[in-house]
This record gives structure tokens, C-alpha cells and sequence, in this order.
């Protein structure tokens, strides 16, 4: 049996399957043009539906054993998330659906996120308690108390960030030293090659944190500070500033266990930042199915699927033919 899962986010199109076999995910990146910082809702709904088709074709999979189809409908499961950029996925999935005669299901984009996490990162026993889910993304940082119901998560925000995401503070500053959007790898690879930092000051409350005025700070910085030292003195003040965030997650709710998913997850330096200084045992998505994916999706459609074949639905996950 096979399942599908599409993902059309604000900066990636993507398209998933799953099997007792292998996971595949096959996607692609929107162009956002040099010196800016993202791209508009309408933009990124017409370079998704330019990217589908194409992405699909490239599924190497036999059709007629498709079980189901799924898509992110929404970012968060909460009410009146949404963004248009996801219609582009849902349309095309309830299209997939209809023609193979399955059933299509809903999610929403960040649990996409948590169970592309838990399969890749080989820890399905997440799935039977609840555990402490970090997402940080180019527009997200949220800490979550988190527990799977049967076709999706039941998350409760606990913490996470009060103005600009972790993923943002990154992105803006390899746009200020000359980088293209979307900057995490390549601020990465600047990274490694400093001796050294500028301390940069952290600001954090409890399980909440904030990045807007330490990126005030940095871009004053940029003209007279070497652009290694400026990326690794954000990228160790991203890292030094979850670390708190996260220690007062775990005072507050005594769970020691905690996965980390999101595009800013693959970050070797805040992976190894995390895993090292807290009292928890430290779980993270793999650096493909970090980045935004519909494997994470095409993993909870399979998950629906069963849970309908046994007789359950959750209000997380609709199907329709």
C-alpha cells in the first residue's frame, strides 16, 4: 500500500509517498528574487501551480497501489489559520483522490512537520505518549506540548517566539550580508569557518523568547564585523537562546522528551547546542525532512487511512472522494 501527501508552503512545493518500504519526498524550492526577504501570497500560489504537475510525474511508484491521498490545508491546527499558498496542494490532491477513487484528508502544515519528524527520525514511540515538539521554521518558532490523536496532533503552544522567528532572524541576516533568500545553509557554511564571536544578548521569559532586537543589533553590526563572526555569533545566539527557552519548557511541564522539526532544525550547530545542554533526550527530524516535505503528510494520510479502515476519525482529518 501507498500514500500520498502534498505540501504547497510559502517557500517549497512538495510532494510525498509513503510505503512499508521506503519514504520518498520530491520537491522544490520557489525562486525568491536576490535581495528579498520572501515572496507574496499570490506569487507563491502561481510558482506551485507551475511546480505540481511536474513534481507528481516524477513520482516512480505503481499508482494502482495508492490507498489514499492527503495535503496541508493550513499552517497550524488552529481557527482561522490560513494562507492560499495551500489551496494550490489541496486542489490538486482532491483531484489525485478523485481520480484514483481514494480518500483524501486534511492536515495542517506544522503536523506535517512533527510526523516527518518522528519517521525520520526513527522514534515512533512518540506516537503513544505526549512529548515536548519545537518547531522552528523560516516563519514559525513555537514550543508545543504535543500528543498524537489517531490521524493528527493535539498541540498546545506552551511557548515559542513573541515577535520575529528564529528561522527570521537567520534569513534577514544573510540578506544583510548579501546572501539570497532563504540563507540557513549558507549562513551555516560561513559559519564554520570562524575563530570567533560577538556576545550577543539573549532575551527570554520563561519558555518565551524574542529576536527583534538582537536583529536590530546585528545589522548594526554588519558594516564593521567580519561576516563569519557575525553568522556564527547569531547562529550560537539562535541556538543559546532555545536552549533556555527549552530548559523552562521542562521545568513547566516535567517532559523530558523533545523533537525538533523545521527548516532551521538542520542547523548542525543548534542540533548539537540542544542534544548537549538539556535535560532531555533530543530528537530531530533528518535535514531532508527538516526542510518543509509531503512525506510528513503522506505519513499521517496513511495513519488516517488505518484509523478509517478500524472505525475512527478525529476532527483533524476530513475524507472526501
Amino acid at each position: 500500500m501507498i500514500f500520498l501527501g502534498f505540501d504547497t508552503s510559502n517557500y517549497t512545493t512538495s510532494v510525498g509517498a509513503v510505503s512499508q518500504k521506503e519514504i520518498t519526498n520530491i520537491r522544490s524550492l520557489l525562486p525568491v528574487e536576490e535581495g528579498c526577504r520572501g515572496i507574496r501570497q499570490s506569487e507563491g500560489v502561481f510558482l506551485h501551480t507551475k511546480n505540481i504537475a511536474g513534481l507528481y510525474s516524477r513520482l516512480d511508484i505503481p499508482f494502482s497501489e495508492v490507498r489514499a491521498v492527503g495535503a496541508s490545508t493550513r499552517p497550524r491546527n488552529v481557527e482561522g489559520s490560513y494562507m492560499p499558498v495551500f489551496l494550490v496542494g489541496e486542489a490538486f490532491a482532491r483531484g489525485v483522490a478523485h481520480t484514483l477513487d481514494v480518500p483524501f484528508f486534511e492536515f495542517s502544515h506544522q503536523d506535517g512537520h512533527i510526523m516527518a519528524g518522528i519517521i525520520s527520525c526513527g522514534e515512533e514511540s512518540l506516537l503513544e505518549e505526549e512529548f515536548i515538539s519545537v518547531h522552528l521554521s523560516g516563519g514559525t518558532t513555537e514550543i508545543l506540548r504535543t500528543r498524537f490523536n489517531g490521524c493528527g496532533f493535539d498541540n498546545i503552544i506552551i511557548g515559542g517566539t513573541s515577535d520575529i522567528s528564529a528561522g527570521q532572524f537567520i534569513d534577514r541576516t544573510g540578506v544583510y550580508l548579501g546572501m539570497r533568500f532563504p540563507c540557513g545553509k549558507e549562513l551555516e557554511s560561513l559559519a564554520k569557518t570562524a575563530s570567533c564571536i560577538v556576545k550577543l544578548p539573549i532575551s527570554s521569559k520563561g519558555a518565551y523568547m524574542s529576536f527583534s532586537g538582537v536583529e536590530t543589533k546585528v545589522k548594526g553590526l554588519v558594516p564593521d564585523t567580519d561576516a563569519a563572526v557575525l553568522a556564527l555569533s547569531v547562529l550560537t545566539n539562535v541556538r543559546d537562546t532555545l536552549i533556555k527557552s527549552l530548559s523552562a519548557a521542562i521545568d513547566m511541564t516535567n517532559i523530558h522528551k523533545i523533537l525538533v522539526v523545521g527548516g532551521v532544525a538542520s542547523n548542525s550547530l543548534i542540533r548539537q547546542g540542544l542534544k548537549k545542554a538539556l535535560d532531555a533526550k533530543v530528537f530531530f527530524a533528518s535535514p531532508e525532512l527538516s526542510c518543509d516535505n509531503g512525506a510528513g503528510i503522506a505519513a499521517l494520510t496513511q495513519k488516517s487511512f488505518e484509523g478509517l479502515q478500524n472505525g475512527t476519525k478525529n476532527s483533524n482529518s476530513i475524507t472526501n472522494q
